[in-house]
């Protein structure tokens, strides 16, 4: 099991390269972060963009994979997307993971002027998004006209330094999106159920996030492909247990521990931000990410 951190844009970046190079000192397999034009209790605070912010962080590490979680159709579009997914590639020397998603309906949704887009008009534009930008990724030409998003001999010459592109992270719950993680990632992502947040329970979680998994499998399964090659990732502080995993060393151990056994190959923790939903202790946050792997085996 690896462990990751998101560090969230909310930093000037005389404060914030300290942070993404002590991420890396401390061993974190990945640092991501959100891809939003601001969000939820941050929207009236600092929040600066997520392709500068992370280019900037990998001139700032040397090793550490870095990546977006997530990205969506809200205010992007596959050709341009594409352009800079590439340049992030090649000046990290191949450390970018995109992290992608179908978006939600929060201050993204209506930033550019539009009507906010229903359940299943972010699906539809999610399920031309993806297979779009994965031709972007991987072919030096692309001509296409979508419902949505088309191009017209877009060049992404020399492509991705990671062949033949960087890995895709889907973030999926429901079937057409686990449709497009099987199809199109390398690794899919979930935050748990949204529904048992406040009130739900441990117990009711994994069970939900097993469910998940099946319906992956099952995804997988209908295009014969194994569910096993792909990294399954579980951003944290979105499950009922969200304000007791960062309180101690064991108690993270015991919550990886139970969701490693699920089939988990990699759990994210926010690095921690004073009076936010994600305040911790930033000494027993770095104690965990320095000897809960090694607890777990």
């Amino acid at each position: 099991m690896r462990l990751s951190t998101v560090i969230l844009p909310v930093h000037r970046w005389s404060e914030g390269q300290h942070i993404w190079r002590r991420a890396e000192d401390l061993g974190f397999h990945a640092a991501y972060t959100y891809d939003h034009l601001s969000w939820r209790s941050f929207r009236d605070g600092p929040w600066f963009g997520a392709v500068p912010t992370l280019t900037a962080a990998a001139m700032a590490t040397q090793s550490m994979r870095l990546g977006t979680l997530v990205t969506s159709p809200n205010f992007r579009h596959p050709v341009t997307l594409a352009k800079e997914l590439i340049s992030l590639d090649d000046i990290s020397g191949g450390r970018v993971t995109l992290g992608i998603g179908a978006g939600g309906n929060g201050f993204d949704a209506t930033a550019l002027g539009q009507e906010a887009w229903t359940p299943r008009e972010r699906a539809d534009r999610f399920a031309e998004f993806v297979p779009l930008l994965d031709r972007l990724l991987t072919e030096d030409a692309v001509t296409q006209q979508g419902a949505f998003y088309s191009a017209d001999e877009a060049r992404n010459i020399p492509g991705c330094v990671q062949r033949p592109r960087l890995p895709f992270a889907v973030a999926a719950t429901g079937p057409r999106g686990l449709k497009l993680a099987a199809r199109h990632g390398q690794a899919w992502v979930t935050t748990g159920d949204p529904k048992l947040y406040e009130d739900g329970t441990p117990e009711q979680s994994l069970a939900a996030v097993r469910g998940q998994i099946e319906k992956l499998g099952k995804a997988c399964a209908e295009i014969g492909r194994d569910v096993a090659e792909l990294d399954k990732i579980l951003l944290t502080g979105f499950t009922p247990e969200q304000n007791t995993i960062l309180r101690s060393v064991d108690g993270f151990v015991d919550f990886a521990g139970r969701h490693r056994e699920l089939g988990f190959t990699e759990i994210v923790v926010h690095w921690p931000i004073p009076d936010s939903d994600f305040a911790a202790d930033l000494t027993v946050f770095e104690k965990i990410a320095t000897e809960a792997l090694a607890q777990l085996g």
